[in-house]
């Protein structure tokens, strides 16, 4: 059963968000409404602000100007255990996987859970029954259950991402990030993985957030487009009837030469090496 969402809540708002490093601007004024249940996608070039984008949501960056909301409460003024209860709420998958090597698959997916639980926990037995329960279901929704009992690092890559994201769902998360969450794996395993994110978001009521380089990816699996260049927003617009040739029309728009705008070509299909 889909859970109840009401659509017109905002969720996750960004508002004129500039964030220096130094002399460097890694966003510059940029502002994103994102409402409960939807999957959006940041595209944009290495560079452009997506990561930094994403990790203002859970309060991992704060903003030199602007204002970040996430579930109703403001992350720029929030800090030791009420950051920790909004972190909890808030999913990440990452680009390299961040599992422990050494772990068992299902070790790695307990982590997920541990915002939750009071103490150390050393080795699979130290956790409840009830939370292993749950990591085997969320393996089982992954399609990697019969994994469950081997180390991680004997798995593929696309699987690993698989239990990156079952990791994440132990947190019982309300908001999902994904920063770039196909960038290592092959065409076939990067649909694979977004067509579950996809998935999950609709089966659980999730709001994602995920970043992506590849054009194709995001008009198949995301509701809305937000394109990012030198941290600025510029295309927010949703994926209905959208296509390819146009969001490289809207990227030609802004680019300052033809150099620039192959560039933008070649990476936001997913044909430069990252």
């Amino acid at each position: 059963m889909t859970p109840q969402t009401d659509p017109a809540e905002t969720v996750v708002s960004l508002e004129g968000i500039t964030k220096r490093f130094g002399t460097t601007v890694a966003l510059d004024d940029a502002s994103l409404s994102v409402r409960r249940g939807e999957v959006v996608v940041l595209l944009g070039l290495s560079g452009s602000g997506k990561s930094t984008l994403l990790r203002h949501v859970d309060g991992l960056e704060r903003p030199t100007d602007g204002r970040v909301t996430v579930l109703g409460r403001e992350v720029t003024g929030l800090s030791g255990r009420a950051l920790r209860e909004l972190r909890s709420e808030v999913g990440f998958i990452f680009q390299q996987f961040e599992l422990v090597p050494s772990l068992t698959v299902l070790e790695n997916v307990l982590t997920g859970s541990l915002a939750a639980v009071r103490g150390p926990r050393l080795g699979l037995w130290s956790y409840g029954r009830a939370a292993r329960a749950e990591g085997l279901a969320r393996l089982e929704r992954v399609g990697l259950l019969e994994r469950a009992y081997q180390r991680a690092d004997t798995l593929s890559g696309g699987q690993q991402q698989r239990v990156a994201i079952a990791r994440a769902l132990m947190q019982r998360p309300q908001v999902l990030l994904a920063d770039e969450p196909v960038a290592s794996l092959d065409p076939e395993s990067s649909d694979q993985v977004m067509a579950l994110i996809r998935e999950i978001a609709v089966d659980e009521g999730l709001t994602v957030i995920c970043s992506l380089h590849q054009v194709d990816l995001a008009l198949s699996w995301a509701d809305r487009i937000v394109g990012l260049r030198h941290g600025a927003v510029v295309l927010d617009t949703e994926t209905e009837g959208l296509s390819k040739a146009q969001v490289m029309e809207i990227y030609g728009r802004v680019a300052t030469s033809t150099d620039q705008l192959a560039a933008i070509e070649l990476e936001l299909a997913g044909d430069v090496a990252r």
